[in-house]
């Protein structure tokens, strides 16, 4: 079964006509994305392997994290976009896993996959999100780190390292039903015993000024011709303001690019004059 899905997998990179360089961030213009709530007690349980995790770059599990992205990309014809994530989100189906055909291999966020580290590939959730993984059929738990994209198989909704696969008591069976939960971020755990307010994943959002008018009917008007071209995940908005002789304005904004560069690139490509890069 295992090896079946590995076929099925291949076969869908290769025939989805899109680049298998959408999935790694290495590369890209984009900027990575950042997590609220700085104050998470690290969970000394994690392990590598045999080995306690020993945490760097400010508690973060992998140098790589800081290059992973929250960028949209395609497989098998189909368009997946990373979702914000707070502590405590929860979703439920089928856990696969994946060992020795992909181990020694780049995962999705640039790391090396390591078949006997607890890690898990996710469709969308963003990269180092830390999810407990509870067995539905036989109750087994264990918590592991996102550092892959998939499974890319319907129904599925996790890609277990053969470590979690072990733990949670699929590695010989292969899938089961389960349980994910968001518990922290980057290698570390929240405790809501803490007091601490719950941490959750936000991009940063850079946004575009088209437009400002004294006539609130003209903003609406470039509104309205933004907001049937611009696409998903980009909204536009009007915020009002005021000039440096304190009378009102209407701003248009085009809101929702996840770096400066690609930003500039929307003002470049749309030639549009007077237009300028802003951060909400």
């Amino acid at each position: 079964m295992v090896i079946k899905y590995f076929l099925l997998a291949a076969v869908l990179f290769l025939t989805s006509g899109c680049s298998l360089n959408s999935l790694n961030p290495f590369g890209n213009r984009y900027s990575p994305y950042y997590i609220e709530g700085e104050e998470i007690e690290p969970d000394t349980t994690i392990r590598s392997g045999n080995k306690p995790i020993r945490y760097k770059n400010g508690g973060y599990t992998s140098p790589a994290r800081f290059k992973a992205t929250m960028k949209s990309y395609c497989v098998g014809g189909k368009i997946y976009q990373p979702t914000y994530v707070s502590v405590g989100d929860t979703m439920t189906g089928i856990a696969s896993w994946y060992g020795p055909n992909f181990h020694g291999l780049q995962t999705s966020n640039g790391e090396t996959y390591n078949m006997y580290d607890k890690t898990v590939a996710h469709k969308t959730w963003p990269m180092d999100t830390m999810v407990k993984i509870t067995n539905l059929d036989n109750g087994r738990s264990t918590i592991a780190r996102i550092n892959d994209r998939g499974p890319f198989v319907a129904g599925r909704v996790v890609d277990c390292s053969y470590a979690v696969a072990r733990d949670i008591g699929i590695d010989k069976r292969g899938t089961c039903r389960v349980k994910l939960e968001v518990v922290g971020f980057a290698g570390k755990i929240y405790h809501a015993s803490s007091g601490k307010p719950k941490p959750r994943v936000k991009l940063t959002d850079f946004g575009v000024q088209v437009g400002a008018f004294a006539v609130l009917e003209n903003a609406k008007a470039l509104k309205a011709k933004y907001a049937s071209t611009v696409g998903s995940g980009k909204r536009v908005v009007i915020k009002d303001g005021q000039d440096k002789n304190g009378r009102l304005l209407h701003r248009v904004h085009i809101m929702g690019f996840v770096s400066k560069e690609e930003a500039q690139d929307f003002i470049n490509c749309h030639s549009i004059p007077g237009a300028f890069i802003i951060r909400d």
